[in-house]
């Protein structure tokens, strides 16, 4: 629901002088005379006599250290992802004389989590026009700038990558980028929630949840601008990536997509063994519900390691640069959107609320609860077959796991049973006493579907969270994440561990108690 968001250093133009027409769309997303097309790692050719290619070596490279924060440097791509071949242009923009782009595919290496796979050379620097509204009337800022290189992805394989831009003088930022992968059948999907990520996203003054200069939120965010690096639960860095490592070290087949795909891609999970949601999945459309919705009845595996997962109903629509490249969220202002009152069942406001109201529960098997959480993660079933090897006993708690905010079961009609509740964490909530759980329910048609209900899961497992959490709160995430994953892999997982239903032990209330934040 909330995270800490930086402005960044590049500012909105005033009162939009001189920044174009207010109704003009960004520049077409064409390839620029001054672009190049850079291939990607060229393919040895195979021949009966051809040895087995080592595996890449991995480094620590694609990190940065020193974070550009006033528009040193910037970037983003023209593509959130897509399947191998397509040719994803950079924009990027500097205030410096020069800078040098690189991409790692993120995984589990020998030498570390980043394998090197391209790299631009010195490119001549510039700095491109500031940020400037798309549309006055929903605040939706863009980056208008041109690419300046074009990489051809032809040989990559499906994954998670980050480019790494450095500046002749030392300034650096990222951008991610996903592989998608041609198809799920037989694989465990590892699903990045890049639409979260842009409803936080601040740069130009502007997302979801803040206005510059005591001006209103924006209605509309778009993809035609950088991240602005927020930190916290929302930073890729601390949820995905380490969840992706995990999957990794497991060996068990993977594929790898962002949730616009699925959006976009309505049989992506086909065939799918398990789905892995990763972080903080809070922005949803209709389409992606569908999607994982029916990906569960046809016996894949879910796996939400997250919480206030699928809190916010919102539209992709398409922008003058490509489809998909604008996320309506009106958020608390739903009776504005022009779908609510039409009834829409697409129209933006919380999956749980009117005007078609679908509680998200009825999918994760819980809902979101409060901000801010930090307590410990305690043990209710230590029997169950996810805890193989963490040694728990009821009553354990693991150190601070639960936090900054955190779901919880709520008993009624639309709860799929079997359900059981695996951890149960008393806290209390701005002077509201509650609970914290995590649980696993089984689904007629086999699968297993697990909500980790924090949001600490996944930085928990490298113990990179806000605060310390401890080497045994990261023993035991690392092992129950990697227990999972390798089950997943198996197929339909409530066929060999169904769930067994314990809800009726825990005194918790069918409707939220807690002060909407």
């Amino acid at each position: 629901m909330r995270t800490g968001v930086a402005i960044a250093g590049l500012v909105l133009c005033p009162l939009l002088v001189g920044c174009g027409s207010a109704s003009r769309p960004p520049a077409p997303d064409t390839e620029q005379a001054a672009g190049a097309v850079l291939p990607g790692p060229r393919a040895a050719e195979a021949s009966p006599d051809d040895k087995p290619q080592p595996e890449p070596r991995g480094s620590e490279d694609w990190r940065i250290s020193r974070q550009s924060r006033d528009g040193e440097v910037a970037a983003y791509t023209t593509h959130a992802s897509g399947v191998p071949g397509t040719r994803v242009g950079l924009k990027v923009s500097t205030t410096e004389g020069g800078y040098e782009a690189a991409a790692f595919r993120i995984g589990s290496y020998e030498g570390g989590t980043g394998a090197f796979v391209w790299e631009s050379g010195f490119r001549l620097g510039r700095e491109q026009a500031p940020p400037r509204f798309a549309s006055h009337e929903t605040r939706t800022v863009v980056a208008p700038w041109t690419r300046d290189l074009t990489v051809d992805t032809s040989t990559w394989t499906p994954g998670f990558y980050v480019f790494r831009l450095r500046t002749d003088t030392g300034w650096e930022t990222q951008v991610p980028y996903v592989v998608t992968s041609p198809s799920a059948a037989g694989t465990v999907a590892l699903v990045a929630p890049v639409t979260t990520w842009q409803a936080y996203n601040q740069w130009g003054g502007y997302s979801l949840y803040a206005g510059a200069n005591g001006d209103s939120r924006s209605h509309v965010v778009s993809f035609d601008r950088p991240y602005n690096g927020a930190t916290g639960a929302n930073d890729y860095r601390t949820a995905a990536i380490p969840v992706i490592v995990r999957a990794e070290q497991t060996g068990v087949p993977l594929s790898y997509f962002t949730n616009v795909d699925l959006h976009t891609r309505q049989d992506a999970l086909a065939g799918a063994r398990g789905y892995v949601s990763m972080g903080h999945d809070e922005y949803w459309t209709t389409s992606m519900r569908a999607a994982v919705l029916d990906a569960r009845d046809a016996g894949t595996n879910l796996a939400f390691l997250g919480a206030n997962t699928m809190y916010w109903r919102v539209r992709l629509e398409p922008s003058a640069t490509g489809p998909a490249r604008m996320l309506v969220g009106y958020r608390h202002d739903a009776h504005l959107d022009p779908l609510y009152a039409q009834g829409s069942p697409d129209a933006t406001a919380m999956f749980r609320e009117a005007p078609v109201p679908r509680p998200e529960h009825d999918l994760l098997g819980m809902q979101y609860e409060c901000y801010p959480v930090d307590t410990d993660y305690v043990i209710a079933s230590p029997a169950w077959w996810g805890f193989r090897g963490t040694g728990v006993r009821r009553g354990d708690h693991v150190s601070g796991l639960v936090g900054p905010e955190a779901d919880r079961v709520y008993p009624d009609g639309r709860l799929p049973r079997p359900l059981q509740v695996l951890s149960h964490s008393p806290y209390s909530c701005r002077g509201v006493t509650t609970s914290a759980q995590s649980v696993y329910y089984t689904a007629s048609s086999g699968a297993g579907i697990f909500n980790a209900g924090t949001l600490r899961w996944g930085c928990a497992l490298v113990d990179r969270c806000e605060r310390p959490l401890g080497s045994a709160t990261a023993r035991f995430v690392r092992t129950v994440t990697g227990t999972l994953l390798r089950e997943f892999a198996g197929g339909p997982v409530g066929e060999r561990h169904p769930a067994r239903d314990n809800v009726e032990q825990f005194n918790l209330s069918p409707v939220n108690t807690v002060p909407a934040s």
